[in-house]
């Protein structure tokens, strides 16, 4: 059994492209979150910090990418990603007064 997390600790930052923009009119936002999340705890992170229902919860790992600096191979952390989908009527607003 995974050891309880803090709801504010499993959030990390929303992850905002074309692509999770587009999700948004949907009802899906995606996340990036902690490694060790599990899909509950994303889940009751999401209705705490922002005040909605999340219906559905789906993760993935985001594999880091390989860089090269001259001869030296150097690859950044994975990342955990979050796509949680909400109840009708449910929206969350990234940036407020922008």
């Amino acid at each position: 059994m995974p050891k309880a997390m803090h709801p504010l600790q499993v959030l990390k930052r929303p992850v905002v492209t074309e692509k999770t923009t587009m999700l948004g009119a949907l009802g899906q936002y995606v996340f990036e979150v902690d490694t060790r999340a599990n899909k509950p705890q994303i889940a009751e992170a999401v209705e705490s910090a922002f005040d909605v229902t999340v219906l559905k919860v789906r993760t993935m790992m985001v594999r880091g990418k390989t860089k090269r600096f001259g001869t030296q191979l150097s690859t950044s952390p994975a990342w955990k990603k979050a796509v949680v989908t909400l109840a009708a009527g449910d929206q969350i607003q990234y940036f407020e007064g922008v």
